[in-house]
């Protein structure tokens, strides 16, 4: 059934706009018109994370459901967890549409939104009456005309405290004038000072400790990744997630819509983020946990990203060519996968193909 929403729903949504079927497919999720997935629990995939026991390791990458409208409905197509976001204090409209792009022949996508988003207020008062109900994370970032982007993502912290599973504060989005500045080694120094004091003395009264992310861009220099590394572990941050969109546009097909500006997800960032992950990888060692995103099409494409050096995956955009099918594709996929690799449990394949990636060039 969820195959012939698929290509039934793929032929429907691509008559629209992307960000007009976006909020189709939103809107689809919320009532309920996109079967849930039932899915083999398979022990062999179940993974413990910064503290966090999850069923499997897949995960709906921050950027979909941006106001925590359908949290619940995304868990129930086989993801082992899903994050809202980006949200930043006040609403915000974005950038002026259109905002989005397909890039058809290369199964990319071009965005350029800019954190549109309903505000901490809004997706709070969604996510309160349902914590506890699976693994939700809450992507932080800061308003457009913030007069001071720290205090944004600590706001973030002591607003969402109660509800979140985990945090990741987003430095790395393109759309942002100066966001990625907060990656240059002083900037993330003072940011990850304000979050982590914020995320403790939180801790301290609520009597738990809620681990806190880092999302990080793939343009990055390898000085960029070494400044980077440097201070994650100086600060002792929860984990890594890698990567954000990217403002490359090397190999595409669509010479057209390749011109647009934003920050390039989907199958074409798939080979860059991977490479930047096994980096990073190498530079913190093996106990950091980290979080692989970019190019997930496929449960051979999602071992990849473990084998390279991930602990969790994220995908997004790929969904918009493969439908809500594909989590649960790829979780059946992967307990294959482990049969013909003859292993007890994923995490014994992290880090096997960790040279052939941080040897490339980025």
């Amino acid at each position: 059934m969820i195959g012939a929403f698929r290509d039934l729903g793929r032929r429907g949504l691509f008559m629209f706009d992307p960000e007009t079927a976006h909020g189709m497919s939103i809107a689809a999720l919320r009532s309920g018109l996109v079967p849930a997935c039932r899915i083999t629990n398979d022990a062999r995939l179940r993974r413990t994370v910064a503290g966090l026991d999850f069923a499997n390791p897949l995960g709906m990458a921050a950027g979909y459901d941006k106001n925590a409208e359908v949290p619940e409905a995304l868990l129930k197509l086989g993801f082992g967890f899903t994050e809202i976001g980006t949200v930043t204090p006040k609403p915000q409209s974005g950038n002026p549409r259109p905002r989005i792009f397909r890039l058809v022949d290369d199964e990319g996508v071009i965005n350029r939104l800019g954190f549109n988003n309903e505000g901490h207020d809004a997706a709070f008062r969604r996510l309160q009456p349902i914590r506890g109900k699976g693994i939700i994370g809450v992507n932080i970032g800061a308003n457009k005309d913030s007069t001071d982007r720290i205090a944004d993502y600590v706001a973030g912290i002591r607003r969402f405290y109660s509800v979140a599973c985990y945090f990741t504060a987003n430095i790395s989005s393109p759309n942002t004038p100066g966001l990625r500045d907060l990656q240059a080694r002083e900037s993330l120094s003072a940011l990850l000072s304000a979050v982590l004091a914020a995320r403790n003395e939180e801790a301290a009264k609520a009597g738990k400790k809620i681990p806190v992310f880092l999302k990080i861009a793939p343009d990055l220099t390898e000085e960029g990744m070494d400044d980077i590394a440097a201070e994650v572990l100086e600060h002792a941050l929860d984990g890594l997630i890698v990567s954000n969109t990217t403002l490359a546009r090397d190999g595409l097909r669509d010479q057209v819509q390749a011109k647009e500006t934003g920050g390039l997800s989907g199958k074409p960032l798939f080979e860059k983020s991977t490479t930047v992950l096994a980096k990073m990888r190498r530079r913190v060692g093996a106990a950091l946990p980290i979080i692989g995103v970019g190019g997930v099409s496929s449960a051979e494409t999602a071992l990849e990203k473990i084998k390279a050096g991930a602990d969790l995956v994220q995908l997004y955009s790929c969904m918009v060519y493969e439908g809500p099918g594909l989590p649960g594709r790829i979780v059946s996929g992967l307990s294959k996968l482990l049969d013909r690799e003859r292993v007890g449990s994923i995490r014994e394949l992290r880090d096997s193909r960790l040279d052939h990636w941080a040897d490339r060039n980025v």
